[in-house]
């Protein structure tokens, strides 16, 4: 496997303060300044690596897959997790897209709901809990309260890599992407930077737990506080990747795009199957479909009640000896 950036420079203890990220000036506080043309900015380098070039093609290869699966997709009382007269969860399946499954709920409600509407999205390869509401002033309430991070999310993922020396770690980084560009990692210094295309480096936040390393679960369960890291400027390091099978439990503290894949690719351990994010492809002779990462539970205050719901879905086959 090839090797992965891995950049931990600034590793801070819990007992020490953060400084708190840089944010740069806005892009029109930028043009109002003459001496300083918007032509030439400095643009922000990021620090995790691009995807490889063995990856386009498979990626292509598993949109057409999936573009079948989703048309033949059929769910059942089955994927139900939960179903009151306002939303539902489903355990959405690896490898279809998240409009499949909006569009099959119809076939499954117990009501006659004909408005529904999305509350939350995974990965075409990501399975798990997946919100669907059955009115738009739910969905509002909903897509607020994930804006807003009041609902907390926890996902577990299969990683191959060196066996981590942490228990329980939260990254800080800046996430982003030029245009035309895939999404990468940036300096949490670089939050509020511009970016060529014109979008911004915004922040990304997530906290890690290791489950278990080649089968064995992590005993050390005892509370204690999160380690944190500060990603910093300058080239990442490159460093050898090991084999070490690593299952984490990730709880993303804001919403990006690809954020626990990303920070996973960052910390050397990136998700297997994840090519983009230079995850393995191929483990025991075998060809991986898709990453494996899942959607485990989210935690809430339900829209119209308020009262506390978590929604739970049963852990994939490659997770259940280890959750």
């Amino acid at each position: 496997m090839s090797a992965s950036p891995l950049l931990l420079r600034n590793l801070f203890s819990a007992n020490k303060i953060l400084i708190k990220p840089y944010f740069a000036n806005s892009v029109k506080a930028m043009e109002a300044r003459h001496d300083l043309p918007i032509t030439s900015l400095d643009y922000p380098k990021p620090i995790s690596a691009p995807p490889p070039p063995i990856s386009k093609d498979i990626e292509l290869k598993r949109a057409i897959e999936a573009s079948s699966n989703s048309s033949l997709l059929n769910l059942t009382r089955d994927y139900v997790l939960y179903e009151d007269e306002w939303l539902m969860a489903v355990n959405k399946p690896k490898g279809v897209y998240c409009e499949s499954v909006l569009s099959s709920a119809p076939k499954i409600i117990v009501d006659s709901s004909n408005e529904f509407h999305l509350a939350n999205r995974l990965d075409r390869d990501t399975s798990g809990v997946m919100l669907i509401t059955k009115s738009h002033k739910v969905a509002a309430k909903l897509v607020k309260a994930f804006t807003e991070h009041k609902i907390r999310k926890s996902y577990i993922a299969l990683s191959i890599g060196p066996s981590p020396n942490w228990s329980k770690i939260t990254v800080k980084s800046g996430h982003g992407r030029s245009k035309h560009g895939a999404w990468r990692v940036y300096a949490a210094l670089d939050v509020g930077r511009v970016l060529p295309g014109g979008s911004f480096v915004r922040d990304m936040e997530t906290t890690f737990e290791v489950v278990s390393v080649n089968g064995e679960k992590n005993t050390n369960t005892e509370p204690s506080e999160s380690e944190s890291i500060i990603v910093v400027e300058g080239e990442p390091e490159l460093s050898c990747v090991g084999d070490d099978v690593v299952v984490v439990r990730a709880f993303p503290q804001s919403g990006r795009t690809h954020q626990i894949r990303l920070h996973c690719q960052y910390l050397g351990i990136p998700i297997r199957g994840d090519v983009k994010y230079h995850g393995m492809y191929e483990w025991n002779g075998r060809a991986s479909e898709g990453h494996e990462l899942h959607a485990e539970s989210l935690s809430l205050d339900h829209p119209v009640t308020g009262d506390p719901l978590v929604i739970q879905a049963p852990p994939p086959c490659w997770a259940a000896g280890d959750v």
